[in-house]
């Protein structure tokens, strides 16, 4: 206003005095308190839109669930395709991940795709069945039938494209949306499945958030946490046998599930217990320290409980291989148990460096392992014996790799965790729970 007041003033040549006092009174700028006032309200404006705007491109998006299938031509379908720890299986569902991956490359929904999970190899007419779950983060409010069809056809254009070393029967390609819980529950019916969470680096660990190890398990003696554990199938833990030193009775125990110990996700009474048959119940002897649970009755799997992979016996999880081992135990020497899992990073080390007359001079066997670092730092410690100590593959799946055993005080130098080796018993776990 005051700039179209100032023209109309230039232009009136005859205007009188008055006037011209009048004109000049209009044209005033407004007090300086009410400009800022007028920049606040619209900067407040401006904010909320933005807010606004971040929310709903941000934090209003949701978890899309779609099932995939096709035939897979130049491969015969073999037994060992019904078990998901099988080098086959692992071979093939990698292959059939990360062309699947590719398909979405250089997309606009690249960034969109969280995870592709081969969730059933299965027979299909001289070849292999693949049925697998694709999960992406969209906007909430997003059109669904154009998010199917983007996803359809770019996944059909790869299909169509070089598949190497798979031949696809495009004729065969199936997608379909399904909802959050069949996914989800298609997804824990794979063993070694975990949330995917920022894993920050028990002793020198953090706190674990509820589903990031649903595969942990608390034995407790006479409602106390006693020992770790971990759950192998919907009735099977295991753990390590000293854990039992002095009390086998089944009516004394108890088992839990999540991620707190009160309250717990899941509780179970336990069936039976069996210690392996050449432990010896006493505190100087380490060898054969594993034992298998049964729960009295089986575990409905979730995204906050279900098991962890076992791996083959012929598996070898090579030396300075990162692992992660999680519990309920002490932070310190001769600390309490903790009400919260806590988890923190080790790196496998050889036998022949843990046999060091420095470190424990000769009293590794072939059924132990160690994990750690020799400078100390980061270890399980009293009360975490029986957990887990797991590290994933190159698909993102978690194995057992071993089970806190023993070890010299905790986290000092030269004295890392010591485990049983899971690969060295597979077979005496397989005899006794059909695993």
């Amino acid at each position: 206003l005051p700039t179209v007041n100032a023209a109309q003033h230039r232009s009136s040549n005859s205007a009188t005095a008055g006037t011209n006092r009048m004109s000049r009174s209009r044209t005033n700028p407004w007090e300086p308190w009410m400009i800022a006032l007028v920049v606040l309200a619209i900067l407040l404006v401006l904010a909320t839109a933005i807010g606004l705007l971040v929310y709903f491109l941000i934090y209003d998006q949701k978890l899309f669930f779609y099932n995939a299938s096709f035939r897979i031509n130049n491969v015969q379908y073999q037994p060992n395709f019904d078990k998901q720890t099988s080098a086959e299986f692992r071979e093939l569902s990698r292959n059939i991940e990360v062309l699947i991956k590719q398909a979405f490359q250089a997309t606009p929904l690249e960034k969109r795709l969280i995870n592709a999970r081969v969730v059933r190899l299965s027979p299909g007419n001289d070849g292999v069945l693949a049925d697998v779950v694709l999960i992406f983060k969209f906007i909430a409010t997003d059109n669904k039938e154009i998010l199917w069809t983007n996803i359809y056809h770019s996944l059909l254009k790869k299909l169509k494209s070089s598949t190497w070393p798979l031949s696809i029967d495009t004729s065969s390609y199936k997608l379909s949306e399904i909802n959050e819980e069949s996914g989800t529950n298609l997804l824990n019916s794979c063993c070694g499945t975990r949330l995917d969470r920022s894993v920050e680096r028990i002793y020198g660990g953090t706190v674990a958030g509820e589903g990031e190890w649903p595969w942990q398990a608390s034995l407790q003696l006479n409602g106390v946490h006693r020992c770790g554990a971990t759950l192998i199938s919907s009735n099977w833990l295991v753990t390590a046998a000293h854990c039992f030193r002095g009390v086998r009775d089944v009516r004394s125990w108890t088992s839990s599930f999540g991620a707190r110990l009160r309250p717990p996700t899941m509780r179970r009474n336990l069936r039976q217990i069996i210690i392996h048959e050449h432990y010896a119940n006493n505190v100087m002897n380490h060898e054969f320290d594993i034992a298998v649970v049964q729960i009295s009755s089986p575990v409905e799997f979730t995204t906050a409980v279900h098991r962890v992979c076992l791996p083959e016996a012929s598996y070898i999880f090579p030396e300075n291989t990162t692992c992660a081992v999680t519990g309920f135990g002490a932070l310190k020497d001769d600390g309490p148990s903790v009400p919260e899992l806590r988890q923190t990073e080790v790196k496998i080390i050889g036998n022949e460096i843990c046999n060091r007359r420095e470190v424990y001079h000769g009293a590794i066997s072939s059924g132990m392992l160690c994990a750690g670092y020799l400078e100390g730092g980061s270890d399980a410690c009293q009360g975490d014996s029986g957990g887990p100590l797991v590290t994933s593959d190159s698909r993102g799946i978690w194995y057992l790799v071993g089970i806190v055993s023993w070890g010299d005080e905790c986290a000092k130098p030269n004295k890392p965790g010591v485990y049983t080796r899971v690969t060295y018993y597979r077979d005496w776990i397989a005899f006794h729970t059909g695993i």
